[in-house]
């Protein structure tokens, strides 16, 4: 799954980090802060599109699924 976020510093990654690794597992997801979408790229199957953009939305983040 691909995601349009505004996760957009190595700071914001850090405090999704700990939200993404318990939803979709450790090395299971990744941001390209250098893209100007920061795209949010997830290799997981342990959680729907539907739960990531609602996990990200509860501590401040928003995720819109482009993939």
């Amino acid at each position: 799954m691909k995601f349009k976020s505004n996760i957009n510093c190595q700071n914001c990654v850090a405090k999704v980090k700990n939200t993404l690794d318990t939803l979709v597992g450790t090395d299971a997801w990744k941001v390209d802060t250098e893209n100007p979408d920061k795209i949010l790229d997830i290799s997981s199957t342990n959680a729907s599109a539907v739960e990531v953009v609602n996990k990200l939305k509860r501590i401040g983040f928003s995720a819109e699924l482009i993939d």
